[in-house]
């Protein structure tokens, strides 16, 4: 009688782990097919180091984003200082905005200068 219940406690048990380690692969499995697929996604979608898409920083600094390499970085700055000086702290700013605006050119610029890259290797 005991070793009936010794038996079907341990294939019990063993269903169990089982079931949680297949469960467990398949969440590992479509991680890493989601990982793989977003660090393969494109540039002007993706995050960068500044933390914002282009499309946000194009917002924030209310410009259009950059085509074919080409960007009006004349506009970006002259935005970006005037927002960047109305935000300051000390003149009762934002910190956070400040921030957020710094994040936003520096964003457009990369991607600008990215840009650029990509049309200087493939032209002949």
């Amino acid at each position: 009688m005991a070793h009936r219940i010794i038996t079907q406690v341990v294939f019990t048990g063993a269903r169990v782990v089982g079931r949680a380690f297949a469960e467990a692969y398949k969440q590992a499995s479509a991680s890493q097919k989601y990982a793989a697929a977003a660090q393969n996604g494109s540039a002007s979608n993706s995050l960068s180091s500044s933390g914002l898409t282009l499309e946000e920083a194009c917002k924030i600094l209310n410009v259009s984003p950059p085509k074919a390499g080409e960007a009006n970085l004349g506009v970006v700055h002259e935005r970006f200082k005037r927002l960047f000086d109305m935000n300051d702290p000390k003149k009762g700013g934002s910190f956070y905005l400040q921030s957020k605006v710094l994040r936003a050119r520096e964003r457009i610029e990369m991607e600008s200068h990215r840009l650029a890259k990509q049309a200087k290797d493939a032209a002949p």
